[in-house]
C-alpha cells in the first residue's frame, strides 16, 4: 500500500494589526501528522478539506498556484492569518 505524502502547514502572511490568539506567525511551519496539537484547532477546522484533498491524491485548482499546494485564511477575532499547505512526497 502506497504511503500517505506529508503534509507541510506554513503561516504565510497576516491581514491585520492584532497577533493571532494562539500567537502564530508569518514563518511558522508544522508537520500535519506531528505537530497538529500545536496549531490553533480553527486553522485545523478550515484546513482539514484541503489536506484530505491532497493527501488522498485529488488536486486543488488555484490560480498561480503550484501543483500540491493550497492557500486559505484562517479568521481570528481581528486579524486573518493566511496559511499554505504543502503536499510533500518522500
Amino acid at each position: 500500500m502506497p504511503r500517505r505524502p506529508k503534509i507541510k502547514i506554513t503561516c504565510i502572511d497576516r491581514l491585520g494589526k492584532c497577533p493571532c490568539h494562539r500567537g502564530h506567525r508569518i514563518g511558522d511551519s508544522w508537520d500535519f501528522d506531528k505537530d497538529r496539537g500545536q496549531i490553533c484547532p480553527m486553522v485545523m477546522h478550515v484546513a482539514f478539506p484541503y489536506i484530505d484533498i491532497l493527501r488522498y491524491g485529488g488536486e486543488i485548482p488555484q490560480p498561480g498556484q503550484k501543483k500540491g499546494t493550497a492557500l486559505f485564511c484562517c479568521p481570528d477575532v481581528e486579524t486573518i492569518n493566511v496559511f499554505k499547505i504543502e503536499k510533500v512526497d518522500e
